[in-house]
């Protein structure tokens, strides 16, 4: 497998990216673990999508305690235990805490967040997808999910540019920047192989692919 060389692979977008469905893929193709978000378990994210400036603290704090309590794994010594994909890197969820949360929420939530923040080892690789905020905005209205109808374009723009910003500063893995932009993983079987072979060839901290390049 030209993967096998990566133990730890996240999967990281906005919503809407395909983060998902792109890991599950890849976790099928190596035979890995798959470590993937809950957001049908937090209880709080209905009625954030409803009322942002009042449930999101709460909802910030169960996303965070439980990955956490799921990045955990990855700390766990196991000389058995093969490769891991997920669609989640802890290090971006202050990203959405900057982006949803008063400036004394935030000092809490940061406070808990250092306070909390387990010591994993960094992915191997990490492969952020791109799309344009109307893009994203037609793949979750497509998805059907009742409270995400409640997302907005606007929301989901200034989504799309915190990620970019995140990720033009991060350094701590190598990132292979992805635009899924025409791009359907699932159904495009194609373009998975090609992206694998362009993972496999991989040299640099960090590359780009543009599909039809």
């Amino acid at each position: 497998m030209v993967l096998s060389k990566y133990r730890h692979i996240v999967v990281e977008g906005p919503i809407g990216a395909g983060k998902t469905s792109l890991a599950r893929l890849l976790a099928g193709r190596l035979g890995s673990g798959l470590i993937l978000e809950r957001p049908e378990q937090n209880p709080f994210l209905p009625r954030f999508y409803q009322d942002m400036s009042r449930y999101a603290l709460p909802t910030q704090l169960f996303f965070l305690f439980q990955r956490i309590a799921q990045v955990r794994e990855l700390a766990q010594p196991d000389l058995f235990r093969g490769s891991m994909v997920s669609d989640f890197l802890l290090e971006k969820d202050p990203l959405f805490a900057r982006l949803t949360l008063s400036s004394e929420e935030l000092h809490l939530y940061q406070q808990i967040f250092d306070a909390l923040k387990p010591q994993v080892p960094q992915p191997d690789l990490v492969i952020y997808i791109q799309a344009q905020p109307s893009t994203l905005y037609e793949r979750v209205r497509r998805r059907g999910v009742d409270y995400e109808r409640l997302i907005s374009q606007e929301y989901l723009a200034l989504l799309a540019d915190s990620y970019s910003r995140f990720f033009y500063h991060y350094s701590g893995s190598p990132v292979l920047i992805v635009n899924s932009e025409h791009l359907n993983f699932v159904k495009d079987q194609p373009a998975l192989d090609l992206l694998i072979e362009r993972v496999a060839g991989m040299r640099g901290s960090r590359e780009f692919f543009n599909f039809g390049d």
